[in-house]
C-alpha cells in the first residue's frame, strides 16, 4: 500500500534539559524526495532535534511523525523506514563490514538481503574492504560504512548528521554524487553539514536554526535571493569622474564597485551612473551565496 503521509513532520518541537531550554518550538516539514538541509551554528540545536527524531531522546513537548507515524507511540515501526549516518564514527569491535551489514539487516527481519549489501559495498567503494574489521578501516572508509549501514534496509527516509565531517575532498564528491542518486531514487534526506557549500548545491530546502529556534525556513535559491546581494564591478578605458549612487561602495580612477539587489537590472544601473558604454573595459558580477545568506540571519560570529 503506497504511504501518502510525508516523511517527516517535526510540530511544536520543545526539549529541555533541566532549567535549558535546547530546542524551542520548533516546527517543520519534509517534502517526498527532496533534500533538506537543517543549518546552524555550534550548539543551536541540530543534534538534539535529530536525537527527539531517532528516540535517543525523548521531546518535552511536541510531536515528530515519520509517514504519519507518532514516534512516541509507534516507534519501532517508524524506525524501519527511517536510517541515520551519525556524526561520531562509532567502533564496532571485531566484526567485519560485511558481517555487521548482514546483522544489521537482520534486526529490520532482512535475512536475506544479500543483493542489496552487494549493492550497497559496489556504490561505497567497500568491495576490497568487505572482509576487514570495521576497527581497521581508515576515517573515510567508516564514514562509507556507516551510509551503508544506515541504508542496508533501504529506508525511504535519511538523516545526514555531518557525514562528510573530515573526510578528503574526494571521498565527499563521491558521497555527495551518490546522495543525489539516492534523492532521484525517491528517498528524502534530512542533512546537517558544516560545509554551506555543499548545503547550497545539494539542498532544496533550508532551515536556519539559532539557540533553539527555526529563525528562517525556505527554499534555497529564494533565501539566497532575499537575503544577499550581488557585488557588481566595472572596469574603465578611461578615467571617469566621481560617481554619485547609493549602492556605490567604492570608486577609483578606472573603477567603481556597487552592491545591488538580486533583482536589480545592470543595464538600469548603467543608466543612472550616466555611463557611456563605449567607456566600459570590463564587468565583474559576484552573486550572493548561502554563506552570505547564514552570516546575514545568524552572524558570522557564531562559527557552524
Amino acid at each position: 500500500m503506497k504511504d501518502n503521509h510525508l516523511p517527516l513532520q517535526v510540530k511544536d518541537l520543545s526539549k529541555d534539559y533541566g532549567s535549558f531550554r535546547a530546542v524551542n518550538q520548533v516546527s517543520f516539514d519534509l517534502m517526498p524526495g527532496e533534500i533538506f538541509g537543517l543549518l546552524g551554528p555550534n550548539g543551536a540545536g541540530k543534534t538534539t532535534i535529530i536525537s527527539t527524531i531517532t528516540t535517543l531522546e525523548k521531546p518535552t513537548s511536541g510531536s515528530i511523525h515519520i509517514f504519519g507515524l507518532d514516534i512516541s507511540k509507534k516507534s519501532k515501526i517508524a524506525k524501519t523506514k527511517l536510517g541515520i549516518v551519525p556524526q561520531e564514527l562509532i567502533n564496532h569491535g571485531y566484526f567485519s563490514v560485511e558481517e555487521l551489514l548482514h546483522f544489521h539487516s537482520g534486526y529490520y527481519g532482512l535475512f536475506k538481503n544479500t543483493s542489496r549489501i552487494e549493492y550497497l559495498l559496489e556504490k561505497l567503494s567497500l568491495i576490497a574492504h568487505r572482509k576487514k574489521k570495521v576497527r581497521e578501516l581508515s576515517g573515510g572508509l567508516k564514514r562509507r560504512f556507516l551510509i551503508a549501514k544506515a541504508l542496508v534496509h533501504n529506508p525511504k527516509l535519511l538523516i545526514l548528521d555531518e557525514p562528510t565531517a573530515g573526510v578528503d575532498i574526494t571521498l565527499r564528491t563521491e558521497l555527495w554524487d551518490f546522495v543525489l542518486e539516492l534523492k532521484e531514487q525517491g528517498t528524502t534526506i534530512l542533512l546537517t553539514t558544516h560545509y554551506l557549500e555543499e548545503a547550497e548545491n545539494l539542498c532544496d530546502r533550508i532551515a536556519f536554526i539559532d539557540h533553539g529556534k527555526i529563525v528562517k525556513i525556505g527554499h534555497t535559491k529564494e533565501l539566497i535571493d532575499q537575503l544577499t546581494k550581488r557585488e557588481v564591478s566595472f572596469s574603465f578605458r578611461s578615467p571617469i569622474t566621481k560617481l554619485i549612487h547609493p549602492q556605490l561602495t567604492e570608486q577609483s580612477t578606472h573603477s567603481a564597485r556597487f552592491t545591488l539587489s538580486q533583482t536589480q537590472n545592470i543595464g538600469e544601473l548603467l543608466h543612472d551612473i550616466n555611463i557611456d558604454l563605449k567607456q566600459l573595459k570590463d564587468i565583474s558580477i559576484k552573486e550572493g551565496n548561502l554563506e552570505n545568506a547564514f552570516t546575514r540571519i545568524i552572524g558570522g560570529a557564531n562559527g557552524i
